[in-house]
């Protein structure tokens, strides 16, 4: 088909080849990105109160994660024992837009410090590892989030 394009019309066939390109390109960096996250760190949404927009996350190895403080007072804490092992400690800084970047499989546990007993916490499932599980079932969750981590973790 391109050799006929060539006799046909030079021009037309390199203007086709460079769309193409283009299309294909634009294609390749939406997929790459498509993987990446974000989560609101919210007041209210529905009938909850003090709650991530979403409260469990996939994502494959290497994909971002980006919480956006939309209300003041919130942020993001990894649970002590509730990340998989070789994890560093990570807490956000209050009402400030955060991001962690997931290189390591398995499924990590956050809440937001202030307000983890009236159940503001996720988790993020990251190569679709759940090996960690038994140290997230440990975990002491108090108030609202122990209800709702026991939702969450049934639905994993």
């Amino acid at each position: 088909m391109l050799k006929n394009l060539n006799s046909f019309n030079p021009i037309l066939s390199k203007i086709i080849l460079i769309f193409v390109f283009f299309v294909s390109s634009s294609l390749f960096s939406i997929s790459a990105k498509a993987a990446d996250q974000t989560v609101e760190m919210l007041n209210k949404l529905g009938k909850e109160n003090m709650v991530f927009s979403k409260k469990i996350v996939n994502v494959d190895i290497g994909d971002t994660v980006f919480w956006k403080a939309t209300k003041s007072g919130h942020n993001v804490e990894f649970i002590k024992g509730g990340v998989p092992a070789g994890v560093d400690k990570f807490r956000s800084k209050l009402s400030k837009d955060t991001e962690y970047k997931f290189e390591i499989p398995g499924i990590y546990a956050y809440w937001c410090t202030p307000h983890k007993g009236m159940g503001m916490i996720g988790f993020v499932i990251v190569g679709n590892d759940k090996s960690n599980l038994d140290s997230i079932k440990k975990i002491k969750f108090m108030g609202k989030s122990k209800k709702i981590a026991l939702e969450l973790i049934a639905s994993l």
